[in-house]
Parts: structure tokens; sequence; C-alpha cells
């Protein structure tokens, strides 16, 4: 099983997140142990501006094994066609299009997605396969 991390998880480890760093490591640890680590090329871009420089950037997903991935093409489309539904209906521009390729990122290119922004995910990319572990926790 192919498991993509969104951002907030994992700056839920790295800050770390006293509300849900136990839950967010149990879910990578559990992930880890049952297939791949990935987030896309966008999450690592979020993610590098925690660190002073990037071998210790890349150090951190090496350590962890989790695999960096460009979007595919189809995960381009995907996010704009999200994002275009997103507006139609009168979705905020506080949702920036980052959001949407990490969301089709994980609906294409993995089999689950570990993220704590369920509803958001859930209602813009049907058949995602999200693990909240924050609703595991509660």
């Amino acid at each position: 099983m192919i498991s993509a991390i969104d951002s907030n998880i994992l700056l839920d480890i790295l800050i770390p997140n006293p509300a849900f760093v136990d839950a967010a490591v149990a879910v990578v640890e559990d992930a880890a142990s049952n297939g791949a680590l990935v987030v896309s090329d966008i999450v690592y871009a979020e993610i590098c501006v925690h660190f002073i420089n990037q071998q210790d950037c890349d150090s951190f997903f090496s350590d962890n094994r989790i695999l960096i991935e460009p979007l595919t093409r189809e995960a381009h489309f995907l996010a704009s066609r999200a994002w275009h539904r997103y507006r139609a209906q009168g979705g905020k521009r506080t949702r920036i299009l980052a959001d949407f390729l990490v969301g089709a990122h994980a609906r294409l290119q993995a089999d689950r997605f570990i993220t704590r922004d369920r509803g958001f995910y859930g209602s813009l990319f049907p058949g995602l396969n999200i693990c909240d572990p924050s609703a595991q926790s509660s």
C-alpha cells in the first residue's frame, strides 16, 4: 500500500504538535510497516521551509523512508478540475492551488492519504481513501 502524507501530519511530528504528535507518529509508523510512504513535491516544498538547509530536509525524508514524487500530468489536470469546481461553488480564496495539487497527487498516485484535513479533501476528491490520525485519537 502506498500512503501519501500531508504536510500537516509531518509538521505535527516535526514541530511537534502536542495535540496530534502521538497519533501522527502511530499512523505513519503503521503505514510504513504496511507499504511505501510518499509525499508530493508540493508537500516537500512546504516542509523545506522548516529546515536550515536542503541536506537536513532531505535527511529527514530519507531517514524516515519517505519518497518525494513529482505530480503526473493527470494529477495536475485533476487538481485544476477540483479547483475550478470549488471556485464555481463559491469556495473561498483561502484555499490555494497547492492544496488541490496535494489532493490530486494523493488521489491518483497513492492508495490512501494521511491528513487531518479530511473534510476538505474528502469533498473535493471523491474516492480518496483518507486516514485522519486525529479522528483515531479522539
